[in-house]
């Protein structure tokens, strides 16, 4: 049985860093204002982003191991 495509998951992983990279930089030249609640949406979303992208490089790893990929 094949599973789930892990591409998907890298992918939301890395449009969430870049999120989490581009809102502070937007910050930062004052084109959008710095607020409490932006700069939590920021670094939440670099976070988990990375999280996404290290779990479905694991999964890919995984699957590649096992032959499926």
């Amino acid at each position: 049985m094949r599973l789930l495509n892990p591409w998907p998951v890298i992918g939301l992983g890395f449009v969430l860093v870049s999120l989490g990279v581009l809102l502070p930089l937007l910050m930062v030249l004052q084109i959008i204002p710095a607020g409490f609640a932006l700069s939590f949406l920021s670094y939440a979303a670099s976070l988990v982003g990375l999280m996404l992208g290290i779990i479905g490089s694991v999964w890919y790893a995984r699957l590649r191991r096992r032959g499926d990929g």
